[in-house]
């Protein structure tokens, strides 16, 4: 943020004019910025082509003609002028980073609230509001506050079939949906090292969930062997000095931990896998730019692979990105997934933000792999969401009810 700002340091609470390196916006929140642009008499943007990425994700293909319209509308607008992926590519913190407009030290914004994934790569990224997405275009830069940061200390292993999804969940369930509200979550120590670039998202992505403003891991050797065939500058890893300052620290121990599940309606309302275990269900989900990469359907296929979904249960699944969709593919994964009974969608964000594809019904309940289980979010209102880990989804679309993966 000093860097973004022009400073040799900045100072905890210290509101910066920050220069952004790149940001990111969907299709679904497009229209509305064009709608901003268009009241001022913008044609031209400030920010040059490459910093600006939009991603068409959140209803792709389009299920309803005014949808169909504004996809049109944002694609006559700003194709030429901006970084444009269309329905073809992802969800968009997948794509960002497998395309290469993600790096660490750099301070990147995003008008979706999960745009905090890319701080896995030891990147400063947050989610934006509208108006500030418009004013970031037309100055290319944006007002911060410098937030305080809560050290995550994660130690040990996780057991088999217990996964950082698992671990963000605990720790929600632990600080609460406020708990980092406005604070920066840096994710260290032995846990941290371990976990895979994938583990790391997952982690990152959540942190909104207890109201961060960012959710951090230190660039290490994983990170620029992922990013280094990707990004095309010079990689510069931004490091925590030795003797940094946290508002508080919260130790996990991994090894001790055991698969989680966040109940209705609530993210932060958590509890051990046991405590639900018997919940009858009607839907397994597994996707989103949460749980969709390919570690994800791989642990599900695992577990699936030469048995059948519950008669009583749809499983449903969309890769996180065209690359995943081909890998999973090509390993394998997809054909064990489709034959155990699951639907595979086209990489999007599917029933994540219940916008076209898999809604729930009256008194139907979902165990889901997406970062949200607000009531109504996956539908009808009188319908339930539990959220949890692939494996535990996969096993539970066996069992017909909420299952411990453990005993797959």
């Amino acid at each position: 943020m000093a860097r973004a700002a022009g400073k040799e340091t900045v100072a905890v609470g210290e509101i910066v004019d920050a220069a952004v390196d790149r940001i990111m916006i969907t299709e679904r929140q497009a229209p509305r910025v064009l709608d901003n642009l268009e009241a001022l008499g913008v044609q031209k943007l400030r920010m040059a082509k490459d910093k600006v990425v939009i991603i068409f994700d959140h209803e792709v293909p389009p299920s309803k003609i005014t949808s169909a319209n504004a996809q049109k509308r944002v694609r006559e607008f700003f194709t030429g002028k901006v970084t444009l992926y269309d329905m073809n590519v992802g969800i968009c913190h997948q794509v960002l980073s497998e395309k290469g407009h993600v790096a660490p030290g750099m301070l990147i914004v995003g008008s979706d609230s999960h745009t905090v994934t890319n701080g896995a790569f030891g990147a400063f990224s947050a989610g934006i509001g509208l108006t500030e997405a418009t004013g970031v275009l037309l100055t290319g830069k944006i007002w911060l506050r410098v937030p305080p940061v809560i050290a995550v200390e994660m130690s040990g292993r996780m057991s088999d079939r217990v996964s950082p999804k698992d671990a963000i969940l605990y720790l929600i369930g632990r600080v609460g949906a406020d708990g980092a509200q406005y604070k920066g979550l840096e994710f260290r120590g032995t846990g941290a090292r371990e976990m895979s670039i994938a583990g790391r998202m997952v982690m990152s992505n959540m942190s909104v969930e207890a109201g961060g403003k960012a959710g951090i891991f230190e660039a290490d050797e994983k990170t620029l062997a992922y990013l280094s065939p990707r990004v095309s500058e010079p990689l510069a890893p931004v490091r925590s000095d030795s003797d940094a300052r946290y508002e508080k620290v919260v130790d996990i121990d991994l090894a001790g931990l055991a698969p989680q599940v966040a109940c209705p309606h609530t993210v932060d309302n958590v509890v051990p896998v046991d405590n639900v275990t018997g919940r009858k269900i009607h839907d397994a989900f597994l996707g989103s730019c949460t749980n969709g990469r390919l570690e994800d359907l791989e642990i599900a296929a695992e577990i699936l692979k030469g048995r059948q979904i519950h008669s009583g249960v749809r499983m449903v699944v969309a890769p996180a990105s065209t690359e995943t969709y081909l890998a999973a593919m090509r390993n394998g994964t997809l054909e064990t997934l489709i034959e155990a009974g699951a639907v595979i969608l086209n990489p999007n964000c599917a029933s994540c933000a219940s916008m076209h594809m898999d809604i729930l019904a009256d008194g139907e309940t979902s165990i889901s792999s997406t970062n949200r289980n607000f009531r109504g979010r996956r539908g009808s209102r009188e319908s339930e969401v539990y959220l949890a880990s692939p494996a535990t989804v996969a096993a539970s679309a066996l069992a017909g009810c909420i299952a411990d993966p453990r005993a797959c």
